[in-house]
């Protein structure tokens, strides 16, 4: 038996994690009172129970209920039925985003606020958060990311760590992204920009990640930077962190950055054991191609 507890922030994906689990064979159930939860983990447990993979969505729609979820959890485990807890995150900005997108009313925003709710939100989600075994932060997941990360969780039983790495090409005349934890400029490389069968060619070409890559500051670039990774990364886990999002930026976002963050994807994607992303935001900029 799979007994998994769904929960996390308004607005994280609870509801489309929930939908992705019966799709994979779990039997869903959303928003049960807490009161009821030891007594359909007993059904659910009981001998005989046909039940064998459970998703159970418990979140603030709970109300003062919620309180006793320290308590349910305790019962649950000292009777021998083991449980673990999802927890879907995003960041205030995101959350804010997504609720005023969906003209949907945050369930604490008493007020209108919906900062407010957030903030009132974390702090009672805490003992949850602080007790799951996967925490997931959807602020740069796209759905079929989502789904990824539930199937190799929940279907494959893969070893899970809590860090999703980002790695993000951007152009440095368009600014620098705001959610970057790390920056890194490579403006100093060559640039293919000004050789004229280059120019309009991107990252993502070989000719242009050849001529990039073909000087030697290049490759001991890529070569500090990833051993400064390795040793950055697991540090990052011991802290908590559970998003990472590295930016390779050069003058326009099209040539050195994207080509820089190809290599650094490929080496941490071959050699980490976390969730490693590519995107390049400004490629496509200046009628540069894909």
């Amino acid at each position: 038996m799979r007994f998994v507890i769904v929960t996390g922030m308004s607005g994280a994906g609870k509801t489309t994690a929930l939908k992705m689990l019966e799709d994979m064979g779990y039997f869903c159930v959303d928003n049960l009172p807490i009161s009821l939860i030891e007594k359909f983990a007993d059904l659910a447990f009981a001998p005989g129970s046909e039940i064998e993979k459970v998703a159970l969505g418990v979140d603030i729609r709970s109300g003062q209920a919620l309180d006793e979820i320290e308590k349910v959890l305790e019962q649950l485990a000292m009777g021998g039925r083991n449980y673990e807890i999802l927890f879907l995150d995003a960041s205030d900005e995101v959350l804010v985003k997504r609720f005023k997108e969906t003209r949907r009313r945050h369930p604490l925003a008493k007020d209108g606020r919906v900062d407010k709710g957030i903030v009132e939100e974390r702090e009672r989600l805490k003992y949850l958060k602080r007790n799951a075994e996967y925490i997931l932060d959807t602020s740069q997941l796209l759905t079929r990311e989502l789904k990824g990360e539930l199937d190799k969780i929940f279907v494959q039983n893969k070893e899970f760590k809590n860090l999703v790495i980002t790695i993000l090409s951007f152009g440095f005349k368009y600014g620098i992204p705001a959610d970057c934890d790390l920056v890194f400029d490579v403006r100093f490389l060559p640039n293919p920009f000004y050789v004229e069968e280059l120019r309009q060619k991107s990252g993502n070409d070989r000719e242009v990640q050849d001529y990039v890559m073909g000087y030697e500051v290049s490759g001991k670039f890529l070569e500090k930077l990833t051993e400064m990774l390795d040793f950055l990364i697991p540090n990052y886990v011991l802290e908590g962190k559970n998003q990472l999002v590295i930016g390779v930026g050069c003058t326009g976002g099209k040539h050195r950055s994207v080509t820089l963050a190809n290599k650094l994807y490929e080496r941490l994607s071959a050699q980490s054991e976390y969730s490693v992303k590519i995107e390049h935001r400004d490629i496509e900029r200046d009628g540069a191609k894909r």
